[in-house]
C-alpha cells in the first residue's frame, strides 16, 4: 500500500487487434470512481499498428499513449519497417520505450540506445529507458557493473537526466514468473537511485496481481513497467487497486 505518485505502464508487446482498444473502457470506468487515481499515472504502449486508434480512445482521459520502440534517426529515410519519433508523435505518442531487453538480445547496442534517447529527446518524446542484467550476468555476480555500464553509455551527452523514467527489468525476470528477492531488488533500486538521483525508477518483468503485494514492500519503487498482465484489463486494475489498498 502507498500514497505517492506511482507509474503503471502497460507494454503491450506484440499483442492486440483494432478491437482490444475497447478493452481500455473498463480501465477508463475504474479510474473515474478510483479516489487515488491522481496518484497512478497510467501509460499505454502498443504495438505502432494501435498507436493511432489507442490515443483517440483516450483523448479525453488522463491515461497516456507511448510507443515500444523507435528509429533512432529524426527525419524521413531509406529505412524499411522503421518508425522515426516524428511519425509517433504524430498518432498520438507521448512516450517511448528504449532499450528493452527483447530489443537488445537482436543486437541493439548502448550506442545505438543512446542515439535512440537522444532523437527521442529532441522530438518532444518522454522517455522509458531500461535496464537490466541477463541471468549468466548474474549468477557470475556482474549486475552492478551492467547496470552502471548501460547507464554511463545509455545516457552519455544526454543532459536533461531527471526527465527520463528508468526500467529496471532483469532479463531473467522478464516472462518467467520469477522475480527478484525484496532485499536484491531493494538493493539494485537503490544502486540505480545512486547514480540517477533525480529519476523515476521503475521495476518490470512478470509484474502480476499474484505478486504486487510483495512488489509494494519495495518501498523505494516509482512504479511499474507491466508485460503480460497489462494485456488483461482486470489483471492491470488489479495490480493498480492492490498497489493502493
Amino acid at each position: 500500500m502507498t500514497n505517492k505518485y506511482m507509474y503503471f505502464i502497460a507494454n503491450w508487446k506484440m499483442f492486440g487487434g483494432i478491437n482490444s482498444v475497447n478493452s481500455l473502457d473498463k480501465v477508463i470506468k475504474f479510474l473515474k470512481s478510483f479516489k487515488k487515481k491522481k496518484l497512478a499515472k497510467i501509460i499505454y504502449c502498443p504495438p505502432h499498428t494501435l498507436i493511432d486508434s489507442m490515443s483517440k480512445k483516450l483523448k479525453n482521459t488522463n491515461i497516456s499513449v507511448g510507443s515500444q520502440n523507435c528509429h533512432e534517426h529524426e527525419s524521413y529515410g531509406p529505412f524499411t519497417g522503421s518508425v522515426n519519433c516524428k511519425m509517433l508523435k504524430n498518432v498520438g505518442a507521448k512516450y517511448v520505450i528504449i532499450g528493452h531487453s527483447e530489443v537488445r538480445q537482436s543486437g541493439e547496442s548502448n550506442k545505438l540506445i543512446n542515439q535512440k534517447i537522444q532523437t527521442a529527446i529532441k522530438s518532444g518524446l518522454k522517455v522509458i529507458f531500461c535496464v537490466g542484467e541477463t541471468i549468466h550476468q548474474r549468477k557470475k555476480k556482474l549486475t552492478k557493473k551492467i547496470l552502471s555500464t548501460q547507464i554511463k553509455l545509455g545516457l552519455n551527452k544526454i543532459k536533461n537526466k531527471k526527465a527520463i523514467i528508468v526500467a529496471y527489468e532483469p532479463v531473467w525476470s522478464i516472462g518467467t514468473g520469477i522475480i527478484p528477492k525484496p532485499l536484491d531488488l531493494l538493493n539494485t533500486i537503490n544502486f540505480i537511485k545512486k547514480r540517477l538521483k533525480n529519476n523515476k525508477i521503475l521495476y518490470g518483468g512478470s509484474v502480476n496481481p499474484k505478486n504486487i503485494n510483495q512488489l509494494n514492500s519495495i518501498n523505494n519503487l516509482d512504479g511499474y513497467l507491466i508485460g503480460g498482465a497489462s494485456q488483461v484489463s482486470k489483471k492491470f486494475i488489479d495490480i493498480i487497486k492492490k498497489t493502493y489498498n
